[in-house]
Order: C-alpha cells, then structure tokens, then sequence
C-alpha cells in the first residue's frame, strides 16, 4: 500500500475518532449540573483523546525521525526530494524554543489564581499554563504558515534549481 493511501486512511480514522469523542461529549450528558457548575460525564473520554492522541504523535515522530536517519545514510534528501529537512528541523526546533522562551518572559511575575470555587493555583502553575499557551499560539502560527508555504510548492521549486 502506497504511502500516501496509508497516511489519509490514518488521518480519515483519526478525524473520525475525534469527531465521534467531541459528538458523545456534546450529546451525552453534557448539561449535568453540579452545585452551581456544570460536570459533562464525558469529560475524561476527552482527556483520554488528548493524551491519547499525544502519545500517538509522539511515538510516530520518534519513530519517523530514526527511520529518516536510516533511509538517508550517505544520502543528501533534499538533493531527492527538494525539501531541505535539515533546514527545517533547525528552524523548528529553534521556533519551540523562543516560544517557550517568550511564553515565560510573558508569564514572568504572575500571581496565584484562585477559582471561583476556592481552588487555588500557585503562581508558578499560572507561569507554567502562560508560557504553553504562548507557545501554543505561536506554533499554531507557524504550523498554517508553513501549510500555505508548503501547498504552494516554493520550498522544493527553490531547492531543485
């Protein structure tokens, strides 16, 4: 089976799968009142999804990235494919690290939080949420730039010349 029929079949069962999850969570005990909030039974079927779907993600890439090493042993890919990997990788990764970096200088001297339902969170949690949050914006960002960047085909037009 080709690769590319591989990779929609898996996207088409992983939207499916989240779609099902969001359905079941929105349609099956949804308003379930609790005191003076609202508890949806299925609330842990999401978070299972979540780290489900990160586990997933991250076992894939681990696995992507050794088997990119073994392939290109003494190989340049980007002389293949038109896609400088190695260029990308280190862009990449040093995105994550100013965004993390950014999402801390922004969440430098935060207070404790305390909800509405007495629950206190220490200014160093709030910190914590403030710098992924950050980091999460501006990857996300970047992730749909670099799908219209991809979709229009100027990195590999640019490196075949």
């Amino acid at each position: 089976m080709k690769i590319e029929k591989i990779s929609s079949r898996v996207l088409l069962c992983c939207v499916t799968l989240i779609i099902v999850c969001f359905a079941a969570f929105l349609l099956i005990g949804y308003d379930n009142p609790v005191g003076d909030y609202n508890e949806p039974l299925l609330t842990d079927v999401i978070m299972w999804l979540m780290y489900g779907l990160v586990a997933a993600t991250t076992v894939l890439t681990v696995w992507s990235l050794i088997r990119g090493i073994q392939n290109s042993k003494g190989n340049d890919p980007a002389a293949t494919t038109g896609v400088p990997g190695g260029k990308i990788t280190v862009f990449t990764v040093g995105l994550t690290i100013v965004s993390l970096v950014l999402g801390w200088v922004t969440g430098i001297g935060e207070k404790e939080f305390t909800a509405s339902d007495g629950t206190v969170t220490s200014a160093g949690w709030v910190t914590v949420v403030d710098i992924f949050m950050v980091s999460m914006g501006i990857l996300l960002v970047a992730a749909a730039i670099a799908v219209a960047v991809s979709m229009t085909g100027i990195v590999t037009k640019n490196a075949s010349k």
